[in-house]
């Protein structure tokens, strides 16, 4: 009876550790699955573009005072012609030109301090351009100076070079090589930093595609414009 009680014991002796070298080697074997799994790389591929604007909006405001409204906006009228007429000659297209009607406010009505005024209204007139020549309109910002000869002064606080907008249309035609570049120089980095770490890369886990920015390249060249696009790539490793 003792004898079978102590081959009984041995037996369950040899199951526990059995057991526990079966539960060992597969922890080992979970460690080294995690580790592969988790031998990844993340890294960052940029693409930037420096082009020049294709669309030009520019604003041309001038102001008038006077106390007949009438006689105002016949004067606001005579001078529209001429602005139009300007444009017109430097080669503006009638569909470019964008009339705006004035705004005329009763400074009288506004007059909380009981200010003495030579006239009681006050006009406000803007016309527009809008025209994919950029280069064209930007020559004929430079020729103002003549307007002013007209007896028409815009008003440059409110309305000079600072409010002229510029932009660029063609996004979608420069997107895709713009994404290619941007995954090549992933790919660029990615070899770099696998080749340092002495490993080989075993394809992508995943890729994000960043937003397109388009902005000024400075302040003082509103009319080139920078694109910029950054695509986050994951690859594996191994």
């Amino acid at each position: 009876m003792k004898a079978l009680k102590e081959h009984r014991m041995l037996l369950s002796a040899i199951i526990v550790a059995l057991g526990l070298c079966f539960l060992g080697c597969s922890i080992k074997s979970g460690i080294v699955r995690f580790k592969t799994l988790d031998r990844h790389i993340t890294v960052k591929g940029l693409s930037e573009r420096e082009v020049p604007a294709n669309k030009v909006t520019w604003p041309l405001m001038y102001k008038e005072l006077g106390n007949d409204p009438s006689a105002m906006y016949e004067l606001i009228e005579q001078k529209n012609q001429k602005v139009v007429s300007f444009l017109k000659a430097a080669g503006i297209k009638d569909t470019e030109i964008s009339v705006n009607s004035p705004t005329i406010r009763d400074r009288q009505a506004d007059n909380y301090g009981n200010e003495i005024m030579n006239y009681r209204y006050k006009a406000s007139c803007v016309i527009t351009v809008t025209s994919t020549d950029v280069d064209k309109v930007r020559q004929l910002m430079n020729r103002q100076s003549e307007l002013m000869k007209q007896g028409i002064a815009l008003v440059a606080e409110e309305y000079g070079d600072q409010n002229v907008s510029y932009e660029y249309t063609g996004l979608n035609e420069i997107k895709p090589e713009m994404v290619e570049e941007a995954m090549k120089n992933a790919l660029t980095t990615a070899k770099q930093f696998a080749q340092d770490a002495r490993a080989k890369l075993d394809g992508v886990i995943n890729a994000q595609q960043g937003q397109f920015s388009i902005e000024d390249r400075d302040a003082n060249t509103p009319y080139i414009k920078k694109i910029r696009v950054v695509n986050t790539v994951t690859y594996a490793i191994k």
